[in-house]
């Protein structure tokens, strides 16, 4: 048996217990690399439909991130491939980047996090964790996801235009499809209320790039933090500068959400061809386990101490602005590059023991996987 993986993806070595395996860049894999494979592995830069698959002899396509919209599901099921993705595998690792991010602008505006009314659009995997941790901290969290409250009769959601003119934080965490490209256009940015924070850590396009820059142009009171851009591994330089946190789609890239995404695709795939169970992926220690809290400091120093703990965006932030000033060809292969050696990064969760943490904090502790 012959499988295609993505070179970037960690512990590949899962799906060689059972077959021979191939790496690839991801972004440059074609229609001869997989035409007498059996299966392939990908991440999101990995674009899967007939121009790719058409002659080949696949019969299992799995990709190792939540996201499906570099799938042609269509295609897939009309020549009878399997196939799978990785629900809420880098789930934590995006809410832990959100909330560290909303510490560097309640840093850079002076304003407090727990006074903020929060407005999360699309309350899926990533979305419904990033509310359960709002809400822990006590503050008022709007909801959107129409698809979830047509499906679930779910009373309390709001419509988009109603989220988008009452919430001081906008977080977008929606699948990218035909109902959400460009989700927030020009008329939905005029919505958005003074001194807002908007921040995407979705897909590029659910919102309209150019829109945005001509809205920020104008309006320099709005604070934008983006991980995902229209049009990757291209980006707009002019909008990122104008950004106050700019990242290369890096927002789930935890080592720990990685391994988690290739160990439930190993599991597809083992139970696809019914193989024999892949032995379990491997976690590496964490450099961090134990961390003390002064206790002689206010609960919102801890809260903020807490969220910055493991994970700095500015780094990442710092990283990719050096790409800005670049060529356009250069700066679209610098792009892939910092993903590519994107250094190692763990989640919250592998902390076994926080020490010192304040009470009214235990909770919102636990919804981040850590052990008070």
């Amino acid at each position: 048996m012959l499988v295609v993986v993505d070179e970037n993806i960690p512990q590949w070595q899962l799906f060689e217990q059972h077959a021979q395996v191939v790496r690839l860049p991801g972004r440059s894999i074609t229609a001869q690399d997989v035409r007498d494979a059996d299966a392939l592995i990908v991440r999101s830069v990995t674009q899967v439909n007939q121009q790719l698959l058409q002659g080949s002899a696949l019969r299992f396509v799995g990709t190792c991130t939540i996201g499906t919209d570099h799938l042609d599901l269509g295609y897939l099921q009309q020549q009878q491939i399997g196939w799978s993705n990785a629900p809420g595998c880098n789930a934590q690792a995006v809410v832990e980047y959100v909330l560290a991010c909303l510490q560097i602008l309640a840093q850079r505006t002076g304003r407090r996090l727990d006074t903020l009314r929060y407005g999360v659009v699309g309350v899926g995997q990533v979305g419904s964790r990033l509310v359960r941790a709002l809400r822990a901290l006590g503050v008022e969290v709007l909801q959107c996801d129409p698809p979830r409250q047509q499906r679930e009769g779910i009373d309390d959601y709001v419509d988009l235009p109603t989220l988008l003119a009452n919430s001081d934080v906008v977080s977008l965490h929606v699948p990218l499809d035909q109902s959400t490209r460009h989700l927030l256009g020009r008329s939905e940015l005029e919505l958005l209320p003074a001194d807002v924070w908007l921040i995407n850590a979705a897909r590029g396009a659910v919102v309209d790039n150019a829109a945005l820059l001509e809205f920020l142009q104008r309006r320099a009171d709005v604070q934008v933090v983006l991980d995902v851009w229209e049009g990757e591994p291209d980006f707009s330089p002019q909008l990122a500068q104008l950004c106050q946190v700019a990242t290369p789609h890096i927002a789930g890239y935890s080592l720990d959400g990685k391994i988690l995404g290739t160990q439930m695709i190993a599991q597809r795939f083992d139970q696809h061809f019914a193989l024999p169970a892949t032995a379990q992926a491997q976690y590496p220690s964490a450099p961090v386990q134990t961390v003390g809290l002064a206790q002689d400091v206010e609960e919102y120093e801890q809260l903020a101490a807490l969220l910055c703990l493991l994970y700095q965006p500015l780094a990442d932030d710092a990283r990719f602005r050096r790409l800005l000033a670049l060529p356009e060809q250069q700066r679209r292969l610098e792009f892939d590059r910092l993903r590519k050696t994107y250094p190692v990064r763990r989640e919250l969760a592998t902390l076994k023991s926080l020490n010192g943490l304040a009470p009214g904090l235990h909770e919102f502790a636990r919804t981040l996987g850590i052990a008070v």
